[in-house]
């Protein structure tokens, strides 16, 4: 069994760079002058959006992947070009509204518990990135001003990444963990 094709790796560094760039900007390490603030385009900006945003992104989706697989479903990561490149267009313009559904995880054949438990997954992956980083800042005390400020915004990202992901109206993973438990009782 493989456990990623050379199309899933490709979707998942594509994804990368794509979320990267739709971050970049919004997301700092440190304030920027009025001048810097116009230029549109910045490969440091984009490197530091990856290292926070990425993370609770593609773990997210690759948190899906794994557990279908652990219950013997056969999974795959598939880029959503509509969401990917309509994020990336509104980046590029500019737009105050940011749109993110860069892909998803198809399976099939699973149980509504299975069902329910894959679509939980990717959630429960934001849910600990959420949480890890508030006890490494609470506890470890030699932490360097940038790691505490990566940590910090990644744990925010995470935590809206979660609240918004467990809304329970489709499509999104709250409305997939729910309805299959529903079919389960009702």
């Amino acid at each position: 069994m493989v456990l990623f094709t050379i199309l899933e790796v490709f979707y998942l560094i594509l994804t990368t760079l794509a979320v990267g760039y739709i971050f970049s900007g919004m997301i700092r390490k440190e304030p920027r002058d009025v001048l810097h603030s116009y230029k549109r385009f910045d490969w440091n900006d984009i490197w530091f959006s990856i290292q926070v945003a990425a993370p609770g992104i593609i773990l997210h989706e690759l948190g899906h992947k794994f557990v279908a697989i652990a219950f013997g479903l056969d999974a795959h990561y598939e880029v959503w070009p509509t969401g990917l490149l309509l994020g990336i267009i509104l980046k590029a313009v500019g737009s105050g509204f940011m749109l993110l559904a860069p892909g998803y995880v198809t399976f099939s054949g699973a149980s509504p518990l299975v069902s329910s438990l894959t679509a939980f997954a990717g959630p429960f992956v934001n849910l600990c990135l959420w949480i890890i980083p508030l006890f490494i800042i609470k506890y470890y005390k030699n932490i360097r001003r940038t790691t505490a400020v990566t940590l910090i915004l990644m744990q925010n990202m995470n935590k809206w990444l979660f609240l918004f992901n467990m809304i329970p109206i489709p499509p999104l993973d709250g409305f997939k963990v729910i309805q299959p438990l529903l079919q389960l009782f009702f």
